[in-house]
């Protein structure tokens, strides 16, 4: 054991091992606490790792910045620190431990850069001050119940490097409106989003294939979904108990599905496109009626052309759906952008065009958002 004293105005001192590689871990802190800096070096050796245990339960720090050197962040290395605002982890770092940030109260964001591979099991457990979490494209795999009790997280977004999301990974995140799963994920773990009742925005990438049992249990704020084409598979309990959950859009054939999928939902129903199959199975399996998604341009009639200097058209079709106006301007190799989201009310909606009274060679389609 090494005792090493950092530099004079960071006023703080490091217990530290040797590795077999002659770099140095840090083991224990027994400074005053405050606003840290954990530097590069400590004489001629680099620190490279914070160990296990190393800050746990020293509710006297409140700020951290480690040095680029670090490359892990050990188990329980800051569980506790329940005056710790500020974390800045650099894109040295390529693991998180288990419980590292756990019950870490007054923690109010973090940004975990592209260099993370692995946020461990209850990572950032029960961090009840955590309202922004960034999680960078880089990260793989995202442990159980590593969010879990967040409950101030308003915004989360799984990025596509994302291969495995654990169990309850944001179970009980009562304040978590908007979530997005970006594309090149493929599995949504059972109960992922576990009792997350103020979800209400909830955007699946089309390279999901599976959405794990109880992964939405009683998102009762739920009030719509898309499935995109890719999904296969509906786990049981899936999006049981999202009571306000009325209209589930399918881009597909229908996936596989239980009768408590969608159970102790109130009176949804599954939109599906023209020529896509398996809904009358569908209805069967989940007891909830599928019926065919249709809202169609009116190309002609009065409502069609020109109108107030904007070019415009009517949409109709089944009421109350959301739906997203795209256009592009070549089909062959189509970019397609989106122009408005809107629902039908009423089962209608007239379409305005939002830059030019008329775009030549542009083309428009409707698609769920």
């Amino acid at each position: 054991m090494l005792l090493c004293a950092a530099p004079a105005a960071v006023q703080a001192q490091f217990d530290c091992s040797t590795n077999a590689d002659n770099t140095l871990t840090i083991t224990n802190y027994t400074g005053p606490g405050g606003a840290i800096i954990i530097p590069t070096n400590i004489g001629a050796l680099t620190i490279t790792s914070i160990g296990d245990d190393a800050f746990d339960s020293l509710g006297d720090l409140t700020s951290v910045t480690i040095a680029a050197s670090v490359t892990n962040i050990g188990n329980n290395a800051f569980y506790d620190c329940f005056d710790l605002t500020n974390i800045t982890i650099p894109d040295s770092v390529v693991s998180i431990g288990n419980d590292a940030f756990g019950a870490c109260d007054a923690l109010a964001g973090v940004a975990i850069p592209a260099s993370v591979t692995t946020i461990g099991v209850d990572a950032f457990y029960a961090c009840e001050s955590l309202t922004n979490a960034t999680i960078a494209d880089g990260v793989t795999n995202i442990g159980a119940y590593a969010f879990a009790d967040c409950n101030h997280l308003t915004a989360v977004t799984i990025p596509g490097s994302v291969t495995s999301m654990g169990d309850y990974a944001f179970d009980n995140c009562f304040g978590l409106t908007n979530v997005t799963i970006a594309s090149g994920v493929t599995s949504v773990g059972d109960y992922a989003f576990f009792f997350c009742n103020g979800l209400t925005n909830l955007t699946i990438a089309d390279s999901v294939t599976n959405i794990g049992q109880g992964a939405f249990f009683h998102c009762s704020s739920l009030a719509n979904v898309t499935i995109p084409p890719s999904v296969t598979s509906i786990g049981e309990m899936s999006f049981q108990f999202c009571t306000n959950l009325t209209s589930i859009f399918f881009a597909g054939n229908a996936p596989n599905a239980f009768a408590t999928t969608f159970e102790q939902d109130k009176n949804p129903t599954a939109y599906y496109l023209t020529d896509a199959t398996g809904w009358s199975q569908f209805s069967s399996a989940t007891g909830i009626p599928a019926v065919l998604w249709n809202p169609v341009i009116q190309g002609s009639g009065t409502n069609f052309g020109v109108s107030s200097n904007q070019f415009g058209f009517n949409i109709t079709g089944t009421s109350n759906i959301p739906i997203e106006v795209q256009a592009s301007t070549n089909l062959a190799s189509a970019i397609w952008i989106s122009l408005t989201n809107v629902s039908l009310t009423n089962g209608s909606f007239y379409f305005s065009e939002p830059f030019q009274t008329n775009v030549a060679g542009r083309y428009y389609r409707i698609c769920a958002p």
